[in-house]
């Protein structure tokens, strides 16, 4: 289920999400242990452009499973509310 969310709000997420948003989602996942350092790492270090970081932070997110996408849009709703509500999260 979570997996087909990040699936609906993929585009609307590249689009909207700050670098300070996917720096910091991509804090919590790390503290989580969904993403490990390497990771983290490739996202920032392999995309130059904030769209890239936040397409690849999805994608990566996504290809783990249903479990980590939804700690992921919990993350994106205690981080910021108002693009969480635009995303009709």
């Amino acid at each position: 289920m979570a997996e087909a969310t990040l699936d609906k709000i993929r585009r609307d997420f590249v689009e909207r999400s700050s670098k300070e948003l996917i720096n910091q989602l991509l804090d919590d996942l790390f503290a989580d242990r969904i993403l490990n350092e390497g990771e983290k790492d490739a996202i920032l270090e392999e995309n130059k452009s904030r769209v890239d970081k936040a397409r690849c932070l999805l994608d990566s997110v996504k290809r783990k499973g249903n479990e980590a996408s939804g700690k992921m849009i919990e993350h994106l709703q205690r981080r910021d509310p108002t693009l969480s509500s635009q995303l009709g999260l």
